[in-house]
């Protein structure tokens, strides 16, 4: 364990970091997990609109850090397929 004062306080500021990362990575996953289990359940109309607010928790992860730019581009990449092949277009 740390002696001196600023060690003291630089392991504080480390486990408050630590528990705001996790946060923030729990809320990411887990609005990602509730988003799949709508597509997986065929709710297309809830799904598309929940989209954009999958979108907006995705680009805070980037600003938060819990996701680099690349990431979430994929992410969003991957969750606009998905939704567009439960969602098959109208026949003509």
């Amino acid at each position: 364990m740390a002696n001196h004062a600023s060690a003291l306080k630089a392991h504080r500021q480390s486990i408050r970091r630590k528990n705001n990362n996790r946060s923030n990575r729990s809320a990411f996953r887990t609005a990602l997990k509730n988003f799949t289990d709508k597509l997986q359940a065929i709710n297309v109309d809830e799904s598309k609109v929940e989209l954009p607010q999958i979108y907006s928790r995705i680009d805070s992860a980037v600003g938060k850090g819990v996701l680099s730019k690349n990431a979430a581009s994929r992410h969003k990449s991957r969750l606009t397929r998905h939704l567009n092949a439960a969602n098959p277009p109208a026949q003509k």
